[in-house]
């Protein structure tokens, strides 16, 4: 899940949670609402967490050879 997937669930639950009063028999759309936004902010976390761990890896190391009489 990449950070737009996660941006795009927070932005769906949070409609859901906050904007929508229908009811549906049987289910809570305010509930659904809020896990898309916790399922969202865990999938935001883990991909802010993998591309920053990514950045660290990638580092170069400079060599320099000398010459040695």
């Amino acid at each position: 899940m990449g950070i737009g997937t996660s941006l795009f669930l927070v932005a769906v639950g949070a409609i859901l949670y906050f904007a929508v009063n229908a009811d549906v028999s049987g289910i809570e759309i305010s509930t659904i609402g809020i896990i898309l936004m916790v399922i969202g902010v865990v999938g935001l976390l883990i991909s802010l967490f993998m591309l920053s761990s990514a950045r660290r890896d990638t580092r170069a190391t400079v060599v320099r050879d000398r010459d040695v009489y």
